[in-house]
């Protein structure tokens, strides 16, 4: 856009001139663009909390890859791959289920039914859990690990957080809380639950973030369930539909 500046001035300079004389004075200015931003200042340094966080991630990465001992037959450990994969099976989601419905239908007590309830209770809200939770941070599995993992769905090919931390966890919470076992098999579950998620970081299945987040995840969530526990007292249309249920089954 172009702005002209009108002067006005006496021709008293020249001499027999006495009109006066406009004087224009044009000014170029830019095309209506605004003035240039201030460079940043170079060399900015990051925060506290984004050097934390690119350090805490640098370390966890460095110890998968030192731990992942049986990521493969070529690993150095390949010759503990399957016991690891059996272990790896123990925490699964599909036997505990399987083994919890199979429990319901067998056992008429209304004490051990109610214990197996608030138990595939837990099951459903873990698997709710690290689903919503997988499908929101979306992280990526380790680059050694090999999708033969047991009877996946869509959000397993994601790693945070280990889904057989948080069930390990979480079970070896309720079976210590609710079954009355002796100090060296007490000592045995709560190793059980270690065992499964030092597996999934030998395996290459989880990164060691993802496992420590599990197992902290999964001993709330037992948490959770003691809360809202529920029992023919606080849920009595749940047993009344159970226990009908269990005399058609009989009756058929």
């Amino acid at each position: 856009m172009d702005l002209q500046l009108g002067v006005l001035a006496n021709g008293a300079a020249e001499a027999g001139n006495g009109t006066d004389k406009l004087l224009l004075i044009k000014v170029q200015a830019g095309k209506g663009a605004p003035p240039p931003a201030l460079p940043e200042r170079a060399g900015k340094n990051p925060s506290f909390m984004a050097t934390l966080l690119h350090s805490l991630l640098a370390f966890d990465h460095w110890a998968s890859n030192q731990l992942g001992v049986c990521t493969g037959e070529d690993s150095p450990w390949a010759c503990a791959r399957p016991l690891m994969k059996i272990i790896e099976f123990s925490g699964h989601g599909v036997p505990w289920l399987a083994a919890t419905f199979c429990g319901l239908y067998v056992h008429s007590s209304l004490a051990v039914r109610e214990l197996l309830i608030n138990l595939l209770f837990a099951l459903v809200l873990d698997l709710v859990l690290v689903g919503l939770l997988k499908g929101l941070v979306k992280r990526k599995r380790p680059a050694d690990n090999k999708m033969d993992m047991f009877a996946t769905v869509s959000v397993d090919r994601y790693s945070f957080p280990s889904g057989h931390a948080t069930r390990a966890a979480m079970v070896s919470r309720f079976v210590l809380r609710h079954l009355t076992l002796t100090a060296p098999l007490q000592v045995l579950v709560v190793q059980w639950a270690l065992v499964v998620g030092m597996s999934r970081i030998m395996l290459g299945r989880h990164n060691v973030t993802d496992v420590i987040f599990g197992l902290a995840m999964g001993y709330v969530e037992y948490s959770v369930v003691e809360y809202f526990w529920l029992s023919p007292v606080t849920a009595p249309a749940l047993f009344a539909a159970w226990r009908a249920s269990k005399c058609f089954s009989h009756n058929l």
